[in-house]
């Protein structure tokens, strides 16, 4: 069976090496006679399990002990209404910086829960760059700052954390988690959605300081409070198990590739291999401010939109597949996650230098 090369900005591509194990253990996991899935969240088999994804998380991650590591049900868009209900507190503000899409969705959700101060904005910069924190007007007492690291439609990204002082940085990580090397320690909370890096859809991870916990709102569901997650080691009810079980398997071969500074330096070569030929070429660009250019997701137009389509014809002949663009942006995008290997961008870089003669 041929794979294809999958640029899908999520659900996204998997490690080829984790789909195969799993589907080795999909009818018998470790001659226990009974899937995964089968398994019933409470057994000692399926805790093991879960102990251990979150332990080879924290040494991914190295996440310091004083932090806990939540694995819970839904995506980063449900946290968009969690992390208020958690981390802000009647009659005060949190700070929002809105990047792109998903940030500003972010921003509006937390509007429904309390005051938000929009504190900086790339609406000047068309959404094609970061503004510097020097223009950023930051509530000294906020609850909390929250951004998006990278934006996965726009393609932009921060290639530097913000400083915030004694208020804590709440920064939503879902599409470029373990991409590269990062403190923990710099931030109160990071939540990512698993469908990118971490593994299927129907996931979130959230890593917060537990000097934060507890202070949800009254009206805060149970389900959505992080402290009955923490105090139920995120087993209150029944989580995602086989979602779980995924995640740790990519866990597990992020080690076994060298850990998070393996796929940093792995990341640099294929988003420097892909801009360098979008750079090079007359045919096609990327808007994106130089300074705050995606490594995950690379959007980039042809200068003649009218050759979109023959262009996404002639790419899916070839197995390179999910490269049209966002409907609210249009164009192309490829998304270039810590599964998608060398191999596969080349690949796609060979085809654009190709598609470009034919039109010469």
């Amino acid at each position: 069976m041929s794979r294809a090369h999958n640029f899908c900005a999520g659900p996204a591509a998997l490690p080829e090496a984790v789909l195969q194990r799993a589907q080795a253990e999909m009818l018998d996991w470790q001659d226990k006679g009974l899937s995964v899935m089968e398994m019933s969240h409470r057994s000692a088999d399926y805790v093991a399990i879960a102990e251990q994804a979150e332990q080879d998380l924290r040494d991914l991650m190295q996440i310091p002990d004083h932090y806990k590591v939540l694995f819970m049900q839904g995506g980063a868009s449900q946290q968009f209404a969690q992390i208020p209900l958690n981390l802000l507190p009647e009659g005060k503000v949190a700070d929002y910086i809105d990047t792109g899409i998903w940030s500003r969705k972010s921003s509006q959700e937390a509007a429904r829960f309390g005051q938000i101060n929009i504190a900086a904005s790339g609406k000047e910069l068309d959404y094609f760059g970061i503004p510097e924190q020097s223009q950023w007007q930051l509530t000294p007492d906020a609850a909390y700052v929250h951004y998006a690291s990278n934006e996965t439609i726009g393609g932009v990204q921060f290639n530097w954390v913000p400083q915030t002082g004694e208020v804590p940085l709440v920064v939503d990580m879902s599409s470029d988690i373990l991409s590269r090397q990062i403190n923990v320690a710099d931030f109160g909370m990071i939540y990512a959605g698993a469908q990118k890096n971490i593994g299927p859809s129907g996931l979130v991870v959230a890593i917060i300081r537990e000097d934060l916990l507890g202070q949800a709102r009254a009206i805060c569901p149970t389900m959505l409070n992080y402290q009955t997650a923490a105090d139920n080691g995120s087993m209150y009810n029944t989580p995602p198990t086989y979602a779980w079980y995924l995640a740790g398997l990519v866990f597990q071969w992020l080690k076994e590739q060298g850990g998070v500074a393996a796929m940093e330096a792995r990341n640099r070569e294929k988003q420097a291999l892909l801009y360098s030929a979008i750079d090079q070429s007359e045919l096609y660009n990327n808007p994106v401010a130089l300074n705050a250019r995606s490594w995950m997701n690379i959007p980039f137009r042809l200068a003649d939109e009218r050759l979109d389509k023959a262009f996404l014809v002639g790419a899916e002949a070839r197995g390179l597949l999910n490269l049209k663009g966002h409907r609210s942006v249009g164009g192309m995008r490829a998304s270039i996650y810590n599964a998608v290997d060398i191999h596969s961008v080349q690949a796609l870089v060979d085809y654009m230098r190709e598609f470009e003669k034919e039109q010469a």
